[in-house]
């Protein structure tokens, strides 16, 4: 049995965040994030280690035509990421659809721990989940996640959504690995620690 769980893929989840813990303020505004050179090649780094996406059904409508785009222009200093987000296959959770509207994408419409299991339990690279607020509240609650990328921008929103608010209970961290961009982000980069 400990032979099949060191064989699983991890779950990762990166995120940028508010110092008070927050990934949109309260109508949804990103326009707060920051970012460098040096986070975009080590945000490409952390995306060639990954084969499979996932993220909620409200998340795609903005993630895929953003990415497109992005991806489409080959000036864009996001560009190579983009193209890897395009082409990276995407798994979207849904209650509502029951077939995907997107391309190199699949919908999950099963029991959600059930769903992570098995994508956990098929080979390859490692899952990121790019989730949105209510999703990504889910698979921490759940415990599902196996590391946090935090990306911690140098502000408080005071009134933003978090991701946190819906677990109840204490779930312990590893810190792998912090670094500071000279954007002002701080990354924390933490396992999970599983009983």
């Amino acid at each position: 049995m400990d032979d099949n769980k060191k064989a699983m893929r991890k779950l990762r989840m990166q995120v940028q965040i508010s110092v008070d813990g927050c990934i949109a303020g309260p109508n949804n505004e990103m326009d707060w994030l920051v970012w460098d050179n040096d986070y975009i090649k080590y945000i490409n780094e952390i995306t060639e280690s990954v084969d499979t996406i996932i993220m909620g059904r409200k998340m795609v409508d903005g993630f895929i035509p953003f990415w497109t785009e992005v991806a489409n222009k080959p000036d864009d200093p996001m560009n190579a990421i983009a193209t890897k987000m395009v082409e990276i296959p995407k798994v979207v959770f849904t209650k509502t659809l029951d077939k995907s509207e997107w391309t190199n994408t699949v919908v999950a419409t099963g029991d959600l721990n059930d769903e992570i299991f098995k994508l956990k339990s098929q080979p390859g690279k490692d899952i990121i989940v790019y989730g949105g607020v209510s999703f990504d509240s889910s698979l921490i609650k759940e415990k599902l996640i196996d590391e946090f990328y935090l990306f911690v921008n140098p502000l408080i929103i005071g009134n933003g959504k978090t991701i946190f608010r819906d677990s109840k209970e204490i779930q312990k961290l590893t810190l792998i690995e912090s670094k500071v961009f000279d954007c002002g982000l701080d990354l924390l980069h933490y396992e999970v620690k599983k009983n």
